[in-house]
């Protein structure tokens, strides 16, 4: 039986937080425990953290798109359903309908981080979310319009690995692998195997 070769890449979210997340991360990074790490293009600290990236030529820093904090890069007013008083995301994308105007302006957000990385010089490599919203199935041709948009064909899947006490249920299971195999398929992606938090 020959042998597989198992190859593990850990993630870190949520670069450009803070300093004191961009210091642990790239920590971590130096360290050799993290391989790579996804920047939040709106977050207070996303140009320290930018800055940084290309110290670790090694490392693949990817855009963790955002729908749930901090403002937005586009006009809020065609994102006005996901934002509060205070011009900022207000954390509501699953619980409100989406519809054909608000899928546009996100779809013009996204790209507008995605290149708002590329122009602070982080070479994007991959796509993951903020509070996993790339995984919300009503914009699921969102996101393969922002991938043929930027060019980029590595995605992570939904979470397919989970914990003993989680125990999620089989629609769940079933839902979260039709929506894996329609990731890698439709517009053909590059992910992982399996995923967990």
């Amino acid at each position: 039986m020959p042998l597989t070769t198992l190859s593990v890449t850990v993630n870190a979210d949520d670069l450009g937080l803070s300093e004191h997340v961009n210091a642990e991360i790239f920590r971590l990074i130096d360290a050799g425990r993290v391989t790579s790490a996804t920047l939040i293009a709106s977050a207070p600290a996303i140009e320290q953290a930018a800055r940084r990236t290309h110290k670790f030529p090694n490392t693949s820093f990817g855009a963790h798109l955002n729908l749930t904090e901090f403002e937005p890069l586009t006009d809020p007013r065609g994102l006005a359903p996901l934002v509060g008083t205070d011009g900022c995301f207000c954390g509501n994308v699953r619980n409100i309908t989406i519809d054909v105007a608000l899928r546009r302006a996100i779809r013009a957000e996204w790209n507008a981080q995605i290149g708002r990385l590329r122009m602070l010089g982080v070479d994007v490599s991959h796509i993951d979310s903020h509070h996993h919203v790339h995984t919300i199935p009503s914009l699921f041709t969102t996101l393969k319009n922002v991938q043929r948009d930027a060019g980029i064909r590595k995605v992570r899947i939904s979470k397919n690995v989970f914990l003993r006490h989680e125990r999620p249920g089989m629609g769940l299971i079933a839902k979260k692998a039709l929506w894996n195999v329609a990731l890698r398929s439709y517009v053909k992606t590059g992910t992982t195997d399996a995923f967990t938090d």
